[in-house]
């Protein structure tokens, strides 16, 4: 009989917190996420759990080559990119706990146990069910849902942000490549002027002195060439850093930084101001600022606890039930600080929108500076300087093996330096410039790079001069 009042009023007791509404509600999905332009959207991303984010054991494939093989390489095993994608799911996480009900709470107490008029005491076993009272729950989704989006447009940035990171570490190590190769040439240069000397000292047209300051030039061209070989090894070593294995063999790279990309400076600050994902997610910032005003506005709303239980007396042997309703009474704290809080950071996004569009057409200015700088400057080289310098070095250099005194060892050295400044001056130019077009290109968010290629036409260094002729073995 006592077994069945009692489940007779916790059956009642539920189906009376079932009918006040405290049974948790159905998942509500929150709002839509931010679209994304179609060439701005990335590919393949979604929210998994954290055991299947777990990287697999890396497969066997063949060593990259060139800066596309680099840049894929990097996509695919970076750590940068795993950190980026796991920040997803950490927000879908979020998302998902936003949307949870909350617990009912059991509670049973047991008092007077063991009185003499009634040993079994007072029992009390209770339920109590918070109820989230204004929408709370969904308003909580539509703040995390923004979150998510934020943490898509993050990976989007880091894999844009990486490709331009590989490309300026291929760029460096290309242009230092084709430095030695310059370097090389003039120490074949300075060996034959070297060796046209011998002869007329040998011939005793020459004096020894004069021999000596050419032999000297070439040492100095050899040092310089040396240390720039030296430096290889290590930029090769940053190029597979930057692609996420230091332990990459990364040898010889192909391409020539000959041929450089062209940007048109308002073209480029168009698109990334509409496109790039800074931008979009200070303005998804504000959609998620007010999105958490609309939160805290509701939390002033007090939940409400909803209480059902059963008592049996042991003195009397009677079973009684109770139910109650609790809420705050909102006399001191009606939110008002996070409401004000909220709405500040509100105004904080907003002025953020403008803060990251002008800190972006800051870089795209001072890259394509240095871009257009480094081109013009190329360009000139190319075409006016290095043609020049060549062919009065060469000339200076015949005119020296003929003697008659027209030309003495002194000529001689300054035409060296000048064709070797030259040439090292057309290398810098054109690393700065493909250096500048890499981070242009990260800007813009370029999967397809015309990066540096294949230029036949151009001699080892890029230099569009007809080699000297070939020297005799080293001196």
């Amino acid at each position: 009989m006592r077994a069945r009042t009692r489940n007779r009023w916790l059956g009642a007791a539920a189906a009376w917190l079932a009918a006040a509404g405290c049974a948790p509600p159905a998942f509500r999905a929150p709002d839509p996420p931010v679209r994304l332009a179609p060439h701005a959207r990335p590919t393949g991303v979604a929210v998994v759990p954290a055991a299947a984010a777990e990287p697999a054991p890396p497969a066997q494939a063949p060593s990259p080559s060139g800066v596309d093989d680099f840049v894929r390489f990097a996509l695919d095993r970076n750590p940068r990119m795993a950190r980026a994608r796991l920040a997803i799911d950490a927000a879908g996480g979020r998302l998902t706990q936003a949307g949870l009900y909350p617990n009912p709470v059991f509670s049973f107490t047991a008092d007077e146990v063991g009185d003499r008029t009634g040993p079994a005491g007072i029992l009390t076993p209770a339920l109590f069910q918070e109820v989230v009272t204004a929408g709370k729950i969904r308003l909580a989704q539509a703040v995390a849902a923004k979150d998510v989006d934020e943490a898509v447009l993050a990976l989007l940035a880091e894999r844009h942000a990486l490709a331009a990171a590989v490309r300026a570490a291929y760029v460096d190590a290309l242009a230092l490549q084709e430095r030695v190769a310059v370097q090389d040439r003039f120490v074949a240069f300075a060996a034959e002027a070297v060796r046209k000397a011998r002869a007329r000292v040998a011939g005793k047209e020459l004096s020894v002195l004069d021999l000596l300051q050419l032999e000297t030039e070439l040492e100095t061209f050899r040092a310089e060439a040396e240390a720039a070989r030296r430096e290889l090894a290590p930029a090769y070593r940053r190029l597979a850093a930057a692609a996420g294995d230091p332990t990459l063999p990364a040898g010889p790279l192909p391409g020539s930084l000959a041929a450089l990309p062209r940007y048109d400076l308002d073209a480029v600050r168009r698109a990334v101001l509409a496109a790039h994902p800074e931008v979009r997610t200070a303005e998804v910032g504000v959609e998620r600022a007010r999105a958490a005003v609309r939160k805290a506005e509701a939390d002033r709303v007090p939940n409400v606890t909803l209480t059902a239980g059963y008592t049996y007396q042991g003195q009397n042997r009677s079973n009684d039930g109770g139910a109650g309703v609790t809420a705050p009474v909102p006399v001191w704290n009606r939110n008002q600080g996070n409401i004000r809080a909220a709405r500040a950071e509100l105004g904080r996004a907003i002025a953020e929108v403008d803060r990251v569009a002008a800190a972006l057409d800051e870089r795209v200015a001072a890259a394509f500076r240095a871009y257009a700088a480094g081109r013009e400057r190329a360009e000139r080289y190319r075409a006016e300087v290095l043609p020049r310098a060549v062919r009065a070095a060469e000339l200076t250099l015949k005119a020296f093996e003929a003697g008659g005194g027209e030309v003495d060892s002194l000529r001689l050295l300054a035409s060296q330096r000048a064709v070797t400044e030259a040439g090292l001056e057309y290398n810098t130019s054109l690393a700065q410039a493909w250096r500048a077009a890499a981070e242009l290109s990260g800007l813009l968010l370029e999967d397809a790079w015309p990066g540096p290629g294949a230029a036949p036409d151009a001699p080892p260094g890029g230099l569009p001069v007809t080699p000297p002729p070939a020297p005799s073995p080293s001196p």
